[in-house]
């Protein structure tokens, strides 16, 4: 056998290094050339306002520090125009906001005096998916610059270009291997590994909590997280999903339905591009078996959005299509929604409104694909075909760029109720809780402090068989549990914080508060110190503590037999007679009999596996 030495090996990697100067879209599937008339809005050098990426014909995108050069000296020019940082990242990068208005409003007071509606755009939470940016900076230049002024006359515009600023500066062509450019893409997460992504229940970035601050204080009426898509290959170039009228905000999900789908659609179509509602191939491998629709849950935008009455549409372009094409698409879309925005945020403010003002006693907080009742429609879809690599031996599908329509395509939507809860009239957290109470108020919930000790009557949920996260997610050790409930009187103490539900961000509450749910603060692990048990009792101690117990309580013996009917106890309950001795209830599993005798003392710790937070239902 012959070795290879250190120094070859550095040169082999040199070499190889050298040969892979740029990503290889060879590797991805054919696609044919754009040729839609959103083409025109791309303007070349002879215009002074030409945006930074397209200067490069949008293959590239700008830098932040370029990004920011750009839009200060738009901005700058036109006095319709404001921008503010609204905080720092990690590495001490700003997070800009750029206000759009006829009033060139400074601030949210001054916006919201104009009584117009705003459309929220964000770009950039993973940042490697920035078309939003650069259709951004088009946009904003082609208002103040050029004939679309219009579109601010009757709404407001909120751009925050980009939202992950340190990823936004991780970059490399290499990043997104399934993603047709920017040559120059971001990274997905932030600079402390996590995804924005999903941060939007438990807030624990300080980009997400900027963000939550200016969502409460400027109160859009419209939000648009801007995202490039993962998956199958299909004709669309730009899909978009926000929950169904089965979720939290039904209203508002029929007018996104029945008036935003098909006006939009209308625009893209006109344009060259072909919009979707966000689905999934049921089966990755086989595309035959139709498509999957989510519902989104509380850690992602268009859920967090639905679940606090926020109208939110997560866009996805389709990482298959060029830079340029998806661009082009994302301003097409904005701009037709600025338009719809002017003739029906009346009819969209209604929706939100009946939505907010509902009270449900019960709410679902997790949902099953309804695999039995599948909508139907044709889906414009790629030719494909199941291969098996005679290299590796790895099974995938090759898209061959071939058109190809599936008529009446199932689509199978997540709405069957899978986590249902009643909802209390309020919760109760110990004032010790910061962490959470700092969350929620984050989060914009209203909260109140009890000023004096208040007796009440309580639901107390106890924790039983804990299943933790094999790994650490997002930064935290997640826990699921069953449990099981008990109604106590207790006098809460002053400084506990009380929780209403009777308030506009009352199912945002109860999502986060009720430990079955998959995003709430229990489930992202924030009660994980209530498993952790801190005072112990010795066997020497616990053995005759154990058989006074026994002996001293007929219904707890009765209940220890039950619970541990082993060869001993069996026989003699065949036998219709009382052990002969309390030692022969010792006899197999001492370690488990001494535990659960333990529990059963009165020097057992009286808040282990107990939910910290009360629920009542007055």
């Amino acid at each position: 056998m012959k070795f290879t030495t250190p120094s070859t090996l550095l040169a082999l990697c040199a070499l190889l290094f050298c040969s892979i100067t740029a990503a290889d879209e060879s590797i991805l599937p054919p696609i044919k050339e754009f040729q839609g008339a959103s083409l025109n809005l791309i303007q070349g050098p002879n215009n002074p306002w030409q945006t930074p990426a397209e200067k490069t014909n949008l293959t590239d995108t700008p830098s932040y520090d370029e990004t920011l050069h750009y839009l200060t000296k738009l901005v700058n020019s036109d006095k319709r125009l404001t921008m503010q940082s609204l905080g720092k990242s990690p590495q001490n990068r700003d997070l800009w906001l750029v206000v759009a208005s006829t009033e060139g409003a400074m601030n949210a007071q001054q916006l919201k005096a104009n009584n117009k509606p705003t459309l929220f755009i964000q770009a950039g939470i993973h940042s490697g998916e920035i078309d939003g940016k650069d259709a951004g900076l088009m946009l904003l230049r082609d208002i103040v610059k050029g004939d679309k002024g219009y579109l601010i006359d009757n709404v407001n515009i909120l751009f925050m270009p980009i939202f992950n600023v340190d990823g936004h500066e991780r970059n490399s062509e290499f990043n997104r291997v399934n993603q047709r450019g920017p040559k120059n893409m971001g990274w997905r997460t932030n600079a402390q590994n996590l995804n924005l992504n999903r941060d939007f229940a438990k807030a624990d970035t300080s980009e997400m909590q900027i963000l939550m601050t200016t969502m409460n204080e400027w109160q859009p009426d419209l939000y648009f997280d801007i995202h490039v898509t993962d998956g199958e290959d299909y004709q669309y170039d730009i899909t978009y999903g926000f929950n169904g009228e089965h979720a939290d905000s039904p209203a508002t999900s029929k007018w996104l339905s029945e008036s935003f789908t098909p006006y939009v659609n209308k625009d893209l179509q006109k344009n060259g591009h072909k919009g979707n509602p966000l689905v999934f191939g049921l089966d990755s491998m086989d595309f035959n078996k139709g498509l999957f629709g989510w519902t989104a849950g509380l850690r992602f935008s268009n859920g967090w959005g639905d679940t606090r009455h926020l109208p939110t549409i997560l866009v996805e372009n389709h990482s298959l299509k060029p830079y340029k094409q998806r661009v082009l698409a994302t301003y097409i879309f904005i701009e037709s929604t600025l338009e719809l925005l002017a003739k029906q945020h009346q009819q969209l403010a209604k929706a939100v409104a009946k939505d907010s003002s509902t009270r449900p006693k019960e709410l679902v907080l997790a949902w099953d694909l309804d695999k039995e009742n599948p909508t139907y429609s044709d889906f414009l879809g790629i030719r494909y075909e199941q291969k098996v690599d005679d290299i590796t031996g790895i099974d995938y599908v090759n898209w061959t760029g071939e058109e190809k329509v599936y008529k009446d395509y199932p689509t199978f939507w997540a709405r069957l109720p899978k986590v249902k809860v009643k909802v209390p009239s309020a919760y109760y957290i110990p004032a010790q809780y910061q962490l959470v109470i700092s969350r929620l108020k984050t989060q914009g919930i209203e909260i109140e402090t009890l000023a004096t000790d208040t007796e009440i009557a309580v639901t107390q949920m106890i924790a039983s068989k804990p299943d933790f996260g094999k790994t650490p997610f997002e930064g935290h050790m997640t826990v699921n549990a069953s449990f099981d409930q008990l109604a106590i009187t207790k006098k809460l103490p002053k400084g506990t914080i009380k929780v209403s539900t009777d308030q506009t961000l009352g199912r945002l509450a109860v999502a986060l508060l009720d430990p079955r749910g998959p995003d709430s603060y229990f489930s992202w692990g924030f009660f994980n110190q209530m498993f952790q048990r801190t005072e112990y009792i010795e066997s020497y101690v616990m053995a005759p503590l154990g058989k006074k117990m026994l002996a001293n309580d007929a219904q707890l013996k009765k209940e220890f037999m039950i619970k541990f009917p082993d060869e001993e106890v069996l026989k003699a309950k065949q036998a219709n007679k009382t052990p002969g001795s309390l030692n022969e209830l010792f006899s197999s599993k001492p370690d488990e009999k001494m535990q659960w005798l333990y529990q059963h003392s009165k020097y057992h710790d009286t808040e282990y596996l107990k939910y910290p937070v009360l629920f009542s239902t007055k």
